[in-house]
């Protein structure tokens, strides 16, 4: 499959967070549970993600998915926390904050 210009800035985007996260392709792929050839070929541009697979990167790498797939940032405090906290902790975070909106709600 040849490279598009969205899948490039998808790709890109992972990119960006992966380095943040300071984290090797082969451990983002490990993390995302996909070789690290498959992983390096979705940061090409080369590969698309499944919707499983963009799922799993927004659990854990606290990507928001409006910004993996286009380039905007809703910038949410919900989002903004989760961020922070990628891997299996932004799920135990995910759980605290719908808990804190039931609260507010009261």
């Amino acid at each position: 499959m040849a490279a598009t210009g969205l899948l490039v800035e998808i790709g890109d985007r992972l990119r960006l967070r992966r380095e943040e996260m300071k984290l090797t392709q082969k451990e983002a792929g490990k993390l995302l549970e996909m070789s690290e050839t498959f992983y390096g070929e979705i940061e090409r541009g080369n590969r698309r993600l499944s919707i499983e697979k963009m799922l799993l990167v927004r659990e854990r790498m606290g990507i928001s998915l409006t910004w993996l797939l286009a380039g905007t940032q809703t910038n949410s405090i919900h989002e903004v926390i989760l961020r922070q906290y990628p891997g299996e902790n932004a799920e135990r975070m995910e759980r605290l904050l719908r808990n804190l909106a039931k609260l507010c709600e009261e």
